[in-house]
């Protein structure tokens, strides 16, 4: 299935380039940032299309403690306190457990974009960022992502 990535280079939307540049200086000299490190009251500028998951092993599963409001209203169903297996799309929750899972296993920021791509109950069109996090700075145990409609 085609996803669409990008280079990080290539990213377009002004606010996810904000946050990965956010994402950039809070690292402090380590591989990946902590949860810690961000105040969502300087995250203002995407907040409501931010989304905190924490990364689940064995198996590898994907839980919303917040999922972006502004993303929720649009999809019709809020993942907050939930597991990315709770969303009824499927075809959209491979995508987004492809996505998730990509910069888990690369240990980096992945960026995607879709243009008019279809899902069950969608046609996407859309950039979205997942940005890796460590409490120990190298083990990821949570996902930053931003998601805007283009």
């Amino acid at each position: 299935m085609e996803q669409g990535y990008v280079e990080l280079d290539a990213m377009r939307h002004p606010a996810l380039c904000r946050l990965y540049a956010d994402w950039q200086l809070r690292r402090n000299g380590h591989a990946l940032p902590a949860r810690r490190d961000f105040d969502p009251l300087g995250m203002k500028y995407i907040l409501g299309n931010l989304s905190l998951v924490e990364v689940r092993r064995e198996p590898l599963r994907f839980f919303f403690k917040v999922h972006a409001s502004n993303v929720a209203a649009r999809l019709g169903f809020d993942l907050t306190g939930k597991f990315l297996d709770d969303y009824p799309d499927a075809k959209h929750r491979e995508m987004i457990r492809e996505h998730f899972t990509r910069s888990v296993v690369e240990g980096a920021p992945v960026l995607a974009r879709r243009e008019a791509q279809a899902t069950d109950t969608l046609i996407l069109h859309c950039e979205a960022i997942a940005l890796p996090l460590a409490k120990d700075g190298k083990t990821i145990d949570a996902l930053l992502t931003g998601f805007v409609w283009t």
